[in-house]
């Protein structure tokens, strides 16, 4: 599926911008993944197939990628690069901010030899204001986005998510601002420069916020694995449970959407004779959370959470099924592993790693177009793989010039 196959994209990003080229490339257009003579730090990123060899974390994010090396810090692989260009319909960068000016490849010059060009730069936090030249890593992104404030127990400390996020909320919305962008072109035929932000990026998962403040007159809180801002009384309910093998999700609800489950739930209690007499008498079709208090939220939830610990995330996903009621095991790494619905999908593909005779096991593209799946039609490049490819066929230049450049550490 190349749905952006006529288009060319130049990839100078670190690994905060890595999925947006991922997904220009999942999408068909011609990614090439220029890096430094000696290859992108990233490769030398845990973690590592067996051997050490490669990076898995590399090849995660580059798949779908041609590898081209290129010293930008040379005048003369500058001058190469504004040959690539020329030719470019996309170049995606992440350098502190006025680095490319410094250069001389600022969109402003760039753009005079390529009026179409769209260039999309990527940074912690904008090419502007008080914070442009602070360097971050992603823990610190979390921490200036506001999301790591809302993480965590109540009377505990800011907490941060295992696997990086700010990368994958601002990789998204650089390729949105670059379509965009292409619209835009396809109109006017000018192209722009689309100034992404990480720490604005991140911020788009605390649009609840502001709504919050607006219904309560409070700001959101950490509250471990409770949810507050549904009873007017201030009791908080609880979202996450323990179960016999790990963690269900399931919040008390009421009003249309909580009635049917409720009265499911209290039915299946029932047959196996965890729910208290009261707990089946309760008029489900009346009751509401709007002003339900803490004890009587604590007393719903003692019976519920005796149940749940007795039975499997298996059990749960099963059971809600047949009763149709809202609420989700937890899923585990190894639980997407083998998730019947992804398999179902063919969203896991096998991708042999250039030159090494190993296959890895990599996630399919982020959607199907007319029934057909985003496909991964090439592995992460090595150091250099297609330096032939780019400058002799794409750019014209003879192997003789390609191995002078080469002999001068230009690529």
């Amino acid at each position: 599926m190349n749905l952006l196959a006529p288009y060319r994209v130049l990839d100078l990003t670190s690994d905060l911008g890595f999925l947006a080229g991922k997904i220009f490339g999942d999408l068909g257009a011609q990614v090439i993944k220029v890096e430094p003579p000696a290859g992108d730090p990233s490769r030398r990123k845990p973690p590592f197939l067996k051997d050490h060899s490669e990076s898995l974390y590399w090849e995660a994010y580059n798949s779908n990628k041609r590898g081209i090396t290129l010293d930008l810090s040379q005048q003369n692989g500058r001058e190469l690069f504004c040959r690539l260009a020329k030719t470019a319909d996309f170049i995606i960068e992440s350098f502190k901010p006025g680095t490319l000016r410094e250069w001389g490849l600022d969109y402003e010059t760039l753009s005079r030899e390529n009026p179409g060009l769209i260039l999309v730069t990527i940074t912690p936090f904008g090419s502007e204001g008080p914070y442009r030249d602070f360097a971050a890593s992603e823990m610190e992104i979390m921490a200036l986005s506001g999301a790591m404030s809302l993480a965590g127990e109540k009377d505990g400390e800011p907490m941060r998510v295992s696997v990086p996020q700010a990368p994958m909320w601002v990789g998204a919305e650089a390729v949105m601002g670059a379509l965009t962008a292409l619209a835009y072109r396809t109109l006017t035929g000018r192209g722009q420069h689309v100034d992404v932000s990480a720490q604005v990026a991140v911020m788009a998962a605390l649009a609840h916020a502001p709504a919050f403040w607006d219904l309560n007159r409070e700001n959101p809180e950490r509250e471990g694995v409770f949810v507050t801002g549904r009873s007017l009384q201030g009791a908080k309910m609880r979202v996450m449970w323990p179960c016999k093998d790990g963690w269900l999700n399931f919040i008390i609800y009421g009003g249309a959407a909580g009635r049917h489950t409720n009265q499911q739930l209290a039915a299946w209690m029932a047959e196996t004779g965890m729910a208290p007499e009261w707990f089946k008498n309760i008029d489900w079709s009346t009751f509401a959370v709007t002003n339900i208090t803490q004890n009587e939220v604590d007393q719903l939830e003692s019976p519920i959470a005796a149940f749940f610990a007795t039975i499997t995330k298996q059990d749960f996903r099963v059971g809600a099924m047949k009763r149709q009621m809202l609420g989700y095991p937890v899923a585990t790494i190894e639980d997407i592993y083998r998730d019947e619905q992804l398999q179902a999908r063919e969203f896991w593909q096998d991708v042999a790693i250039s030159n090494t005779g190993d296959t890895l096991k990599h996630q399919g593209g982020f959607a199907i177009f007319n029934g057909e799946r985003l496909q991964i039609a090439r592995p992460a490049p090595r150091i250099g793989e297609h330096n032939d490819e780019v400058y002799g066929k794409d750019l014209g230049l003879s192997q003789q010039e390609i191995a002078r450049l080469k002999s001068e550490a230009i690529i």
